[in-house]
C-alpha cells in the first residue's frame, strides 16, 4: 500500500465545495461528490435519540436502494430538530441535487452539519447548486474537504493506493469534526470513496471492522453528536474481478480501509476544540476487548485526566478514580499505570488491570481553556 503525496480522487468521482450563504463568515459551506456510475454503497450513523432530518433520510435511502452516485452534504447548519420542515427540506436536497445532475431522486445520500435547532436556508441552497454541480471536478476534493468543516482548524484527507485483483485501485476519505466527539460514533462527517468493485456485503463488513477500531475508538468531550455520518461509496471503475468477503485480496482491502478510518480519526483528536495534545490510551489485561474499551473510555472522558495532561501533570490518582468508576473487581496490587513524557505534542498511557489477556486502544485529547471559549461562542 502506497500514501499519495496529495489526496487524489478515484476513478470516476468528482467533487466540489461553494459558500452558498449558509454560514455568516461566508466561508464554503455547501459540498457535492458525484460518481459518474453507480456506486455499492455502506454507512453507519449516529445512534443518538435526537438523529438530524439527514441522518433519517440517508439511513431511508440505504434500506430501500441498492446503488448510489454521490452525497450533498452542507455545513453551518445540522438540519435537527426541525420537525417536519427539516425532513422536508432534506428530501429537498436529495431531489434537487439529483434533478440537477440527471438522476433519479434516490440515488444521492445528504449529510448536514453545525448548528441544531436552526431550520435550514433551503433557499440559498437550492440557488447553489446549479454552480456547484457545473464546477465537478477530478481535481475538487480539496474544495469539498473545506466546504464540510464548521471549527474544524484544518482539512482532514488522504488517499492510499494497492493492487487488488491485479488492478490498481484507490481509497479516498475525507472528514471533519473537531468536538462533541464520542461513540457512536462522533461528530464528525466521514466519506470515504474507492474505484475498487467489490461486493455490497463485503463493503458492509468491511466498513463496519474498520469503524469499530478507529471512530468509534475516540472521544473528545464524551458528547454525541446528532449527525454522524461515515459514509463509503465504490463504484467499480478499476474494472478488477469483484471482491468478496471471501477473496485472499479481501484483507488487503481491509487493511487499506482501516489505516484510512484510523488516520482520519486520529486527526480529528488531533483538532480536538482547543486541544494541544493527542493522547492514546493503551489498556491491557482485561477479561474482554470491550471491557478494555470501557474502561479506556473512563479515562478518556475525565475532564480531571484531561486538564492534567494539559498542565502536564502525571497526575496517576485521576486514573485511579476513572478505572475506580467501572465497577470492576481488580487489586491495588495488579492495576499499573505507566505515562510517557508530558510535555511532547502525542502522550501516551498504558494500564494493565490484572484480570485477563484482552486489550483496546482508545485515542483522546487534553482539556484546555480555549475549549470553553470556542463552545461558549459557538452560536
Amino acid at each position: 500500500m502506497k500514501i499519495y503525496s496529495k489526496t487524489h480522487l478515484p476513478l470516476g468521482f468528482k467533487a466540489n465545495g461553494i459558500s452558498a450563504g449558509i454560514k455568516k463568515s461566508g466561508k464554503p459551506d455547501l459540498g457535492l461528490i458525484f460518481s459518474e456510475v453507480k456506486c455499492r454503497a455502506a454507512a453507519v450513523f449516529t445512534t443518538n435519540a435526537f438523529m438530524a432530518a439527514p441522518v433519517r433520510v440517508s439511513k431511508d435511502l440505504l434500506r430501500r436502494n441498492k446503488f448510489f452516485q454521490g452525497v450533498i452534504v452542507n455545513s453551518g447548519n445540522a438540519n435537527c430538530f426541525t420537525g417536519q420542515s427539516g425532513l422536508k427540506n432534506a428530501w429537498r436536497m436529495v431531489e434537487a441535487t439529483s434533478k440537477m445532475l440527471d438522476l433519479k431522486a434516490k440515488n444521492i445520500f445528504v449529510a448536514s452539519t453545525g448548528i441544531i435547532g436552526r431550520q435550514l436556508p433551503i433557499e440559498k441552497i437550492l440557488g447553489a447548486l446549479p454552480r456547484l454541480v457545473r464546477g465537478l471536478s477530478a481535481s475538487g476534493i480539496d474544495k469539498f474537504s473545506q466546504s464540510i468543516q464548521t471549527t474544524d482548524k484544518f482539512k482532514k484527507e488522504i488517499s492510499v493506493k494497492a493492487y487488488i485483483k491485479g488492478k490498481e485501485i484507490t481509497l479516498c476519505g475525507v472528514c471533519k469534526g473537531a468536538g462533541m466527539i464520542f461513540p457512536h460514533l462522533a461528530t464528525m462527517l466521514c466519506f470515504i470513496l474507492t474505484d475498487l468493485n467489490i461486493e455490497k456485503n463485503a463493503l458492509e463488513k468491511a466498513l463496519r471492522i474498520a469503524v469499530a477500531d478507529s471512530f468509534n475508538s475516540i472521544s473528545i468531550d464524551g458528547c454525541q453528536s446528532t449527525n454522524d455520518t461515515v459514509l463509503i461509496l465504490a463504484n467499480g471503475q478499476a474494472a478488477n474481478r469483484i471482491l468478496t468477503g471471501k477473496d485472499r485480496d479481501y484483507k488487503k482491502f481491509l487493511s487499506m480501509l482501516k489505516f484510512v478510518c484510523l488516520n482520519l480519526a486520529k486527526t480529528i483528536v488531533k483538532d480536538g476544540e482547543g486541544a494541544t495534545k493527542i493522547i492514546r490510551i493503551d489498556v491491557h489485561h482485561a477479561k474482554s476487548k470491550e471491557e478494555a474499551k470501557r474502561v479506556g473510555f473512563l479515562i478518556a472522558n475525565s475532564n480531571l485526566f484531561k486538564t492534567a495532561i494539559y498542565g502536564e501533570d502525571p497526575n496517576w490518582g485521576r486514573v485511579v478514580q476513572a478505572v475506580g468508576v467501572s465497577g470492576l473487581k481488580i487489586k491495588e496490587r495488579d492495576l499499573k499505570i505507566n505515562f510517557s513524557a508530558l510535555d511532547k505534542k502525542e502522550v501516551r498511557l498504558k494500564v494493565s488491570l490484572g484480570r485477563g489477556n484482552k486489550s483496546a486502544t482508545v485515542y483522546t485529547s487534553d482539556l484546555t481553556p480555549a475549549y470553553i471559549k470556542i463552545n461558549s461562542q459557538y452560536n
